[in-house]
């Protein structure tokens, strides 16, 4: 492929994705679904296939996961951590088994590996922080009561993450239960010293680092990310917990630097990635992948809203916050995308599940934002008919009234007390 040819093609697929991003801002939705038809147009059996080149589509993929994970992580402080886990890890258990339930069923069912069942149990739990965390800005509802607990669980799902997908990229290598257990023990204390380093050396940590120069921060956070994950995965541990460990260990200025700084390269990259997964998936498997995909997508819409609603009727929310919280976690999105990419490249044969995570995800991105609108009415009822209740059931817990005396009754005693007097 000539020089001319190549820029021509990448400068039309970055066009196209621009042009969807603005598309799907305009009519209210994530672009991630948009990115994944995108990619399924560009690739093997699409409408329009390009010979784009492999391995820098590849490097950039990898390139996004990295900096999605890296600002997830600088988001949240090592404190918030540390007291999430305290205050909600009962919420987080049950969102954890509610959610993965459907997708490990499913994977028994299609007779695939560990690996697979694994990989889909993830796929099926994992909310899409990015598209619910705008969903909670969107429609006004950083402030409400139950925001904080959507966040907990949010914050608790990417802890998990950060400890399964060690456990996931040792499955899908096929290594021994003795590697398998081995990475995890490295995540868990990779995960402690990060937790350590930023509540104990931050400060310290966040002094060495800072720099007014918006270009030199750039720079080293980006490439402490990038050195960081990739020590992470000569040690069999995920590129993207190295990553997410990092923004962890970074907190204050910093942290809100980088993350303004580095916002546009990782959305740009992230494009990248979800093109790239949708070019590693064939349209003609998608189809026989539509109805389990919707049964899917309809028993964990149910789910979610479910573990929502109890942990924040667990936090003493009436019944619209449990609803609007249990809603406005439906959606999936980036962390569903990366477990599918891990599984699909995997030396297991998993057969079938690129398809499927691609089409549930294209199925959750666009219900999700649905389902949370769709929230505040519906929780404006709950909280209506559960007034109504509680008036109905202090009604029936007040004492009866007093009988009224009978008509005539009192002249009749004040008669006979004259009458008394007179004798």
């Amino acid at each position: 492929m000539s020089e001319a040819v190549l820029l021509i093609e990448l400068g039309g697929v970055i066009l196209v994705l621009g042009l969807l991003g603005r598309l799907a801002g305009r009519i209210g939705l994530s672009p991630i679904p948009f990115y994944l038809l995108a990619g399924l147009a560009f690739g093997e059996g699409g409408l329009l296939p390009l010979d784009a080149p492999a391995e820098f589509i590849s490097s950039g993929a990898e390139i996004g996961v990295i900096l999605l994970l890296l600002l997830l992580g600088l988001e949240y402080s090592a404190p918030e951590l540390v007291t999430n886990l305290r205050q909600q890890a009962p919420a987080g258990l049950v969102n954890l088994v509610l959610n993965s339930a459907p997708g490990v069923i499913f994977g028994l069912i299609m007779g695939w590996p560990v690996a697979g069942v694994v990989a889909m149990g993830g796929i099926t739990y994992v909310t899409s922080s990015g598209i619910t965390a705008k969903l909670l800005q969107d429609l006004g509802r950083l402030g409400n009561r139950e925001t904080p607990v959507v966040l907990s669980l949010l914050v608790i799902e990417d802890l998990t993450m950060a400890v399964y997908l060690p456990v996931l990229t040792t499955l899908l290598a096929g290594a021994s239960f003795v590697s398998g257990l081995t990475s995890v023990g490295i995540a868990l204390v990779a995960i402690t010293a990060a937790l350590v380093i930023a509540l104990r050396f931050g400060r310290g940590l966040g002094r060495l680092i800072w720099t007014e120069n918006s270009e030199v921060l750039l720079l080293i956070v980006f490439g402490l990310a990038l050195l960081v994950a990739g020590l992470a995965q000569a040690v069999q541990v995920s590129e993207a917990v190295g990553a997410f460990l990092v923004g962890i260990a970074l907190s204050g200025r910093v942290a809100e630097s980088a993350y303004a700084l580095l916002s546009p390269l990782r959305d740009f990259f992230a494009a990248v990635f979800f093109v790239f997964f949708g070019l590693s998936t064939h349209p003609a498997d998608i189809p026989p992948m539509l109805v389990p995909a919707l049964i899917l997508t309809v028993i964990t819409a149910l789910t979610k809203v479910a573990s929502g609603g109890w942990a924040a009727r667990r936090a003493g929310i009436g019944p619209g916050g449990q609803i609007r919280a249990g809603t406005v976690m439906v959606s999936r999105g980036e962390f569903n995308i990366v477990i599918a990419g891990l599984a699909a490249g995997a030396v297991v044969d998993i057969p079938g599940i690129s398809a499927l995570a691609a089409t549930y995800v294209l199925m959750m991105a666009v219900l999700g934002p649905l389902v949370a609108r769709a929230g505040e009415p519906l929780g404006r009822i709950a909280a209506r008919r559960a007034t109504r209740r509680t008036e109905a059931a202090a009604a029936r817990r007040e004492p009866d009234p007093a009988p009224a005396p009978e008509p005539g009754s009192e002249p009749e005693i004040a008669g006979e007390a004259a009458t008394e007097g007179t004798a």
